[in-house]
């Protein structure tokens, strides 16, 4: 039980790679504090985690709203007394209509809508639980950067990219700041993975289409949301007590 006593707050938790994250961590001992704007799949979600045994409590909330990060962390420090991990999985570029268009096509707003959702809130709630790390003098940062960030996708717009770009980016100045304190903060980059919200995207592409991107990836296969939530695990255990400021591609070799 490598997350055993252990206090996980985890944004995104309701689909996806968050979900997946937050069934891994509380199948292995955490206490999950699960943190989506969908009331209704965080209820779906901690009645199957406590069907499993586990412990997990339902978090409603906007990540980008200012003082809802301080609101969880300070609920999370008054009822349980610690928090020793941080999973900041909430982001996607599907926030906007067409997301994959050349920059000239973007507006302002949909530029700031893409990077609020994919950096803000990443931002909010490192800096809101920071302070209870600190003086635990322990703590696991992982956040959910994309091989968009490394400019490795052709289809991402380039606010998308901009955003995950400055996830790593961050991770990497954070792990200096953070390191001396015993806090580490790494960082996974995923692929194109077959979310809830992607694979309807994936499957309406033509043969031809899937087969190209299939092409780009050694591994033959895209991969699904546990295949990102096993690496996240990894970071967020005493397994990697000695990685940090480092960004794990997660994308089966793509290239």
């Amino acid at each position: 039980m490598r997350f055993d006593k252990q206090v996980a707050i985890i944004t995104g938790a309701a689909s996806g790679i968050g979900r997946a994250s937050s069934e891994i961590l509380a199948g292995e001992g955490a206490t999950v504090l699960a943190v989506d704007l969908d009331a209704a799949r965080l209820d779906a979600l901690i009645a199957c985690i406590a069907g499993a045994g586990g412990r997990a409590e339902a978090m409603p909330a906007d990540v980008t709203a200012d003082g809802e990060a301080q609101r969880i962390a300070a609920h999370a420090l008054a009822r349980y007394g610690r928090i020793d991990v941080l999973v900041n999985a909430v982001g996607g570029s599907t926030i906007v209509a067409n997301s994959a268009r050349p920059i000239e096509q973007l507006s302002l707003d949909e530029w700031r809508k893409l990077v609020d959702f994919n950096l803000n809130g990443t931002f909010l709630f490192t800096a809101a639980v920071i302070p209870a790390m600190k003086q635990q003098r322990a703590g696991k940062i992982v956040n959910v950067s994309s091989i968009a960030g490394r400019g490795l996708s052709l289809v991402s717009s380039s606010a998308y990219a901009t955003a995950k770009g400055g996830i790593i980016a961050l991770t990497r100045k954070l792990s200096f700041e953070l390191g001396p304190y015993g806090i580490t903060c790494n960082a996974i980059a995923p692929g194109v993975t077959l979310t809830e919200r992607v694979e309807p995207i994936w499957t309406a592409r033509s043969d031809e289409q899937r087969q190209g991107v299939l092409a780009n990836i050694p591994l033959g296969r895209v991969p699904r949301a546990e295949d990102q939530a096993r690496v996240i695990a990894f970071l967020a255990s005493r397994d990697a007590d000695f990685v940090n400021g480092t960004t794990i591609d997660v994308a089966g070799g793509q290239r």
